[in-house]
């Protein structure tokens, strides 16, 4: 909100009211062009979280009866791509498998609950769904 404020001074916008759905569509267009101190632009998710916080706030004081309309309403966030996780390579996944020394009764269903894990893609939780229902 602090990066809005200080645009909103530069561009003399003084109150909740005087922000419309113009003001908020040129802020967009100060973010895309806005660059780091490296030189570098802002990336999508950076512009994203600048923008949700504000369109929150707007709806709130739409909400509260400060300003009559909500001028984000319609305002498109940039879309933010997921990363997909970093797994682990053939070592880390056989040091962790070799763990659960096979003999014990414990240590087999350790053993075979890890191997689900990682050949299913099953996330740690569901597995722990697993292990308490069955």
């Amino acid at each position: 909100m602090e990066m809005f404020l200080s645009w909103c001074k530069r561009s003399r916008t003084t109150t909740p009211t005087h922000i419309t759905r113009i003001t908020l569509e040129s802020y967009q267009r100060y973010l895309f062009h806005y660059r780091k101190k490296d030189g570098q632009p802002l990336a999508d998710a950076s512009q994203h979280s600048r923008l949700a916080p504000l369109k929150v706030s707007l709806r709130w004081l739409t909400y509260r009866k400060y300003i009559p309309q909500d001028p984000a309403a319609e305002l498109e966030l940039p879309r933010v791509g997921y990363k997909l996780p970093n797994v682990m390579n053939r070592d880390e996944v056989e040091r962790v498998l070799r763990q659960p020394n096979v003999g014990e009764p414990l240590r087999i269903r350790d053993r075979a609950m890890l191997e689900i894990l990682y050949s299913s893609g099953l996330r740690r939780m569901e597995l722990l769904h697993l292990k308490l229902y069955n």
